[in-house]
């Protein structure tokens, strides 16, 4: 059972059950820019879509939200789910988007991934146009495994870590 996170004074990550943020996570998913990031269209997810997802990603690993302490108290601002067959991560709040938070989360669950013993991790698809994600997770030594429809996987050793 996945437990809270502490990654340093103002990060952290929550076990999507032990919180509701669906509805912040609903306004990160209806940005349309957000959104290609994530899955390649423009289209804004409806809260349907939304729960979907949450429940395939939960049922699927171990799924977060991203919480930051801001004046003392926690504000959600992205989601991130681990699998060993994929990593996705979003910072949802744009006000704290492309400040090294991303960075941070990867790290605890590649730790996180490395105490659960596994010898990989994956991602399955950065689309070529999302050069910040893709170089977010080579920075922490993911490469390049292949090619995908619209991008290019990643791949983690574990063990050479």
């Amino acid at each position: 059972m996945p437990k809270i996170i502490q990654i340093d004074d103002s990060l952290r990550l929550v076990p999507y059950f032990l919180a509701d943020h669906r509805d912040a996570a609903l306004s990160w998913y209806q940005d349309v820019d957000l959104v290609e990031l994530v899955d390649g269209i423009r289209i804004p997810y409806s809260l349907e879509k939304l729960n979907a997802m949450y429940s395939y990603l939960e049922e699927h690993g171990d799924l977060f939200w991203i919480e930051f302490r801001e004046k003392g108290e926690w504000l959600p601002i992205g989601d991130v789910a681990l699998s060993q067959e994929n990593l996705p991560i979003v910072i949802g709040n744009p006000a704290y988007q492309h400040q090294g938070i991303g960075r941070k989360v990867l790290r605890a669950l590649i730790d996180l991934a490395q105490q659960k013993g596994w010898k990989q991790l994956k991602v399955q698809e950065i689309y070529t146009f999302n050069r910040i994600s893709r170089r977010c997770f080579e920075s922490l030594g993911f490469v390049e495994s292949g090619s995908a429809e619209k991008g290019i996987s990643l791949l983690l050793k574990l063990d050479s870590y």
